[in-house]
């Protein structure tokens, strides 16, 4: 399966977005120009809700307006502690001095919320956040090494189809080595007791699918230990830290590959194919009961025996 890179882009995008918002501050782009100026406080409520009076350049006159001051400011700079004559109080504020908003007090505590440069630092610092956490989170079991449950998976299902395999080549081989002795009886009563006609019956009893599946273990357990072999610099913190960058890699191909070929073994059933081949093939373990049968197959169909024999030799 091919690796896509999510968190990496996750976190392409956020740094993307704080130089924006850097970019943004450091132009001043998203702040008005303003200057500060002496504010006289006419009224004040104990929320700091006041009313300030200030010199307009622009307009060139005395203005006055609702503005929020600061409640926790020191008394003495608030009415009628405040050293002023008309028993104002006394306050800093900000005056636009660009656009058509030029002359106007910028009241921070009643802006328009958070600016542009606000809204991307916020979201960068966020998908920065969340790519480094989920990349550290994804490149974690391929630091620690391949999971125990993967291994054993891949072992036991290699297991089955070497003892499918191993079940049946000795089935093969338990015919060729009694078809050297003897040969099948001309009389289809003659097979009680043939050694020769019992190794058959075993192969026949099993069936097409057990060659098949014996042909499928041979191929699947080469293939996992190819992989096993593979995924090795995988397998732990050490092992991976000693290899080298082409090992880590072809280890991280292989534990894909490995997950991959195991799920569509569990899809396709053949752990559950091999056991039942091999337990197909386990006949002739009680020589007489299995004599019995083999000679009774054999007297109802003995030239199926002969062509089985003639397709193996």
């Amino acid at each position: 399966m091919r690796h896509v890179p999510f968190f990496r882009w996750v976190l392409t995008l956020g740094f993307v977005l704080f130089t924006c918002a850097v970019g943004l501050y450091a132009a001043g782009q998203d702040l008005p120009e303003a200057r500060q100026i002496d504010l006289t406080v006419l009224e004040e409520e104990p929320d700091g809700s006041c009313r300030v009076r200030w010199d307009d350049p622009y307009q060139k006159r005395v203005r006055e307006a609702s503005y929020q001051c600061d409640p926790g400011r020191s008394d003495l700079l608030k009415a009628p502690q405040y050293s002023d004559s008309r028993g104002y109080g006394w306050e800093t504020g900000f005056m636009i001095t660009k656009g058509p908003e030029r002359g106007n007090l910028e009241d921070l505590a009643t802006g328009d919320g958070l600016g542009r440069a606000d809204v991307f630092l916020l979201f960068g610092t966020s998908l920065i956040a969340v790519g480094l956490i989920g990349g550290n989170l994804r490149a974690l079991p391929r630091v620690l090494g391949v999971q125990t449950r993967l291994i054993r998976r891949a072992t036991e299902l290699s297991e089955a189809a070497m003892s499918a395999a191993e079940d049946y080549d000795r089935a093969v081989a338990e015919v060729e080595e009694v078809g050297r002795h003897g040969v099948l009886p001309h009389d289809a009563d003659m097979g009680s007791g043939s050694r020769l006609v019992t190794a058959l019956w075993v192969l026949r009893e099993a069936g097409p699918q057990a060659a098949e599946a014996a042909a499928i273990g041979r191929k699947l357990t080469a293939r996992i230990h190819a992989l096993l072999d593979d995924a090795a610099p995988a397998t732990g913190l050490r092992s991976m830290l000693q290899a080298g960058p082409a090992a880590r890699l072809n280890a991280s191909q292989a534990v894909a590959e490995l997950c991959l070929l195991l799920d569509d073994a569990e899809r396709n059933g053949l752990r559950e194919r091999f056991a039942q081949a091999s337990v197909d093939l386990l006949h002739g373990q009680d020589a007489d009961r299995d004599a019995l049968a083999a000679a009774t197959d054999f007297a109802e169909n003995p030239s199926a025996y002969r062509h089985l024999l003639a397709r193996m030799t």
